[in-house]
Formats: structure tokens, C-alpha cells, sequence
């Protein structure tokens, strides 16, 4: 059973699949190509202007909240494609992932506007940053079989068959990350963390890995969204709760806020942040000493440095960008959707309906290292689906992005054992 057979609750509207199908190749007779996306006229900045081209659509944050997020990763992208046409293209097209992007400044009716003002010129959406955002779109994207790649680590896009989502959930982290906790002897967690998909899918993980081991949990939301540097009520929470570990899904401006706030009244817990809190300039903050001292990053994704043949060439592609874990992401996710344009191509299903037919007929990738064991699987069931994997990463100066590896990959007795049946944060 793949995963179109499967799709539940917050797509269960959006199952009906624009049929209409389009020839796929360049020897068709229409100038403009043959399907939304697919263009004979070379790239507005082609290497080889004998080439057609493929436009693939970002909408993401480039000036709100997660910017740090969505700048480096949208850099990232672009790279990686450039470094895949000056290599030749795939067939005989070069891809663009320029023309089409947009600043949604993480407002999700914004994001939804902005992509239908795209989606008639793109052949996928190759960014969705956001978990409500993406959700946003999602009805209208799966209507008109256009995949999306989620800039977002809900653990909804394990049901969708239109998602060609990376990495595991916010909620299989925490999982992981409670799990890890309890190893280490932890008997309380508190879970502190922005209201929305993204924060309840990650405290909805840790509060299941507490039942699961015995642990005392706290749920602790910061009340807003992009709250910023005054958290004196979830600094407030902590300190009554004294827990033995907080899980902490916000943004990094947030989290340096609570972390900072905590220790200068003496806190000692230790803190583990979803993949979005980290940025290395929380470091220069007030409360970077207490960050390098308290806290960890949860994440599926090699660090800048990693010794695999993928990040060597990322390292190499991004020339003298400065090194940011969020610029590698982006550009790891082009193995992605270069996977399944390949095979999209040789199959002669170049069209999005063909494109959504090839990612569900995956079960693998090669990524050369950049991508955690598993990614890709989505010709199976969700359980399937679901990348369980998590590193945990400590602050190092040393390091290229300032953080390196502390604990390897593991996964953890609960995410192990765990089946999916719904979002997690629809279990809040």
C-alpha cells in the first residue's frame, strides 16, 4: 500500500488528482513545452542556450521570523542546481529555481497567495517553507498534481502523496530526543515551544516518549508565534517545572531568550532544540554562553563538515558562503527532485501527474551522504515512510557552522516501536 492509498485527516479534501495529462517530450510541437513548467526556450540564464528548461517554484521566509531559515536554504538550492547545469542539465533541459521565488515572510495566507499566483508557471514547488504554510496550499496543489518539497519537518507529509518531504519529524526528534533524556538517567521533560504545527508536532513527540518511559512532562507554549526576546513567562514555567531536560521548538530568537533566561537564575537543565532553533548567531547574543553551555541541536542532517562525497561538494559549490547547516539542507534536497526528474524523464511522464507517479514509485535515493538513511522511501505505507533517525549536535566554535556532532545518529526505543496513524500534532 503506497502512500496515495493513504492519505488521512488534514489532506482527506484534498485526494482528487487532476488527471489531465500532457505529452512529455521536447519533440512535441508546442513551443511553450509540454506541461506547466516545461519550457522548449532556454533558461532566462542558460549555460547551454540549446536546452529547454524547468521552472520549479519557492515560496519561503526571506524577511519574518525564519529568514535565517529560508535565506540559506534558498542559496543552498540554487547552487546545488547550478552545479547540475554546468554538468550538462538532466536530458535536455537545464532547471531554474530563480525566477520563481517568493518571500511569504511566513504569513500562511500569504503563502498560499503567492502560490497561486506560480503554479500555473511551475512544474513543482522545490520549497515550502512552513508546516501551516504548506498545509495552506496543499488542497490546491494535490488538485493539480503538483509536488511540493516541504521546507518543514511535520510529521503530516508521511501521509501525503504529493510531499517529497526530507528528513525526520519534529516529532520523531523529540521522541528521540526524550529518549536519549531517559538514557541518560532524565526522571522530568518539559516541552517549551511556539503554538502551530510546528511546536505541537514536537511536544505531542516528547510528551508520547515520556508516557512511554516514565518521565514527568511539561507542556509549555510560548503564546505567539515570533514572540521574540521577552519569554518571561515560559522562562517563568521552566523554573517551576525544573526539569531534568526541556525540548525546545521555536524559532532561535526564542530559544536563546529562554535558554539565556533561565540560566542567569540558575538553571541547569539541559535544553534540546528542534532543528529551527539553531542559528550560529544566537551565539554572539547575550546568551551565548549559556546556549554553549546548555544546549543541543536535534537533527537527521550531516553538519557542514561531514565527511561524506555530497557535503565535499557542497563545501565546493558554496564557495566563500559562509558556512550555515540551513545552506547544506537546500542543497541536499536537490537530490530529491533531481531523483525524480531523472526518472520522470526516462520514463517519458514528464508532466506533473508523471512526477507524482515517479515519487511514489521510490524507494530510495542516492544523496553521496547528505540525506539521512531512509529518506525517499515513499512507495510504502507511512510507518514505512517515516525516517526515525537523530543526531545530536553541541555548540563548537571550531566547527565550520559552530556546531559538530555529539551523539551519532541513534533512534530511540520509542520512535522505533512507534506506528504512525495521524499527524502528531493533531494529538495535541
Amino acid at each position: 500500500m503506497n502512500r496515495r492509498s493513504r492519505t488521512l485527516g488534514v489532506v482527506a479534501t484534498a485526494l482528487t488528482v487532476t488527471m489531465a495529462v500532457a505529452g512529455c517530450g521536447r519533440d512535441d510541437d508546442s513551443g511553450g513545452g509540454a506541461a506547466p513548467g516545461v519550457s522548449e526556450d532556454p533558461c532566462p540564464n542558460a549555460i547551454d542556450k540549446d536546452k529547454g528548461c524547468i521552472y520549479l517554484g519557492t515560496i519561503t521566509d526571506l524577511t519574518a521570523v525564519f529568514k535565517g531559515v529560508g535565506e540559506p536554504f534558498t542559496a543552498g538550492q540554487k547552487a546545488f542546481w547550478d552545479e547540475v547545469n554546468k554538468a550538462g542539465g538532466i536530458g535536455d533541459y537545464e532547471i531554474d529555481v530563480t525566477k520563481y521565488v517568493k518571500d511569504s515572510g511566513y504569513d500562511p495566507e500569504k503563502h498560499a497567495e503567492l502560490f497561486n499566483e506560480i503554479k500555473d508557471d511551475i512544474l513543482a514547488v522545490s520549497q515550502s517553507l512552513g508546516t501551516a504554510h504548506t498545509n495552506a496550499i496543499l488542497k490546491d496543489a494535490t488538485n493539480e498534481s503538483i509536488l511540493i518539497g516541504p521546507a518543514s519537518l511535520g510529521s503530516n507529509w508521511i501521509f501525503d502523496d504529493i510531499s517529497i518531504e526530507v528528513g525526520s519529524s519534529y516529532c520523531t526528534e523529540a521522541m528521540n530526543v526524550v529518549d536519549h533524556a531517559a538514557d541518560q538517567g532524565a526522571k522530568s521533560v518539559a516541552v517549551v515551544h511556539f503554538p502551530g504545527d510546528y511546536g505541537d508536532d514536537a511536544m505531542v513527540g516528547a510528551r508520547i516518549a515520556a508516557e512511554e518511559r516514565g518521565l514527568t512532562f511539561t507542556d509549555i507554549t510560548t503564546g505567539t508565534v515570533d514572540g521574540g526576546d521577552d519569554q518571561s513567562a515560559a522562562v517563568a514555567a521552566v523554573l517551576k517545572a525544573k526539569p531534568d531536560y526541556v525540548v525546545i521548538a521555536t524559532s532561535p530568537k526564542e530559544m536563546a531568550s529562554v535558554v539565556g533566561g533561565t540560566a542567569q537564575q540558575g538553571f541547569k537543565g539541559r535544553f534540546v532544540g528542534s532543528i529551527p532553533s539553531w542559528n550560529s548567531a544566537v551565539l554572539a547574543s547575550p546568551a551565548g554562553p549559556a546556549i554553549t553551555a546548555l544546549y543541543q541541536q536535534a537533527t537527521s542532517f550531516p553538519t557542514w563538515d561531514a565527511d561524506t562525497p555530497g557535503m565535499e561538494k557542497m563545501r565546493a559549490a558554496a564557495g566563500d558562503t559562509a558556512p550555515n547547516d540551513w545552506f547544506s539542507i537546500g542543497y541536499s534536497s536537490g537530490y530529491v527532485m533531481k531523483a525524480i526528474l531523472e526518472k520522470a524523464i526516462d520514463d517519458d511522464k514528464l508532466d506533473r501527474e508523471g512526477m507524482v507517479d515517479v515519487a511514489n514509485s521510490l524507494t530510495g535515493i542516492e544523496s553521496e551522504g547528505t540525506l539521512p538513511e531512509g529518506t525517499a522511501n515513499w512507495a510504502g505505507d507511512a510507518n514505512e515512510d517515516a525516517v526515525r533517525v537523530t543526531q545530536l549536535n553541541s555548540v563548537d566554535p571550531k566547527a565550520s557552522s559552530k556546531i559538530s556532532v555529539a551523539v551519532e545518529p541513534f533512534t530511540g526505543k520509542t520512535a522505533e516501536s512507534y506506528e504512525f496513524t495521524e499527524p502528531c500534532y493533531l494529538q495535541k
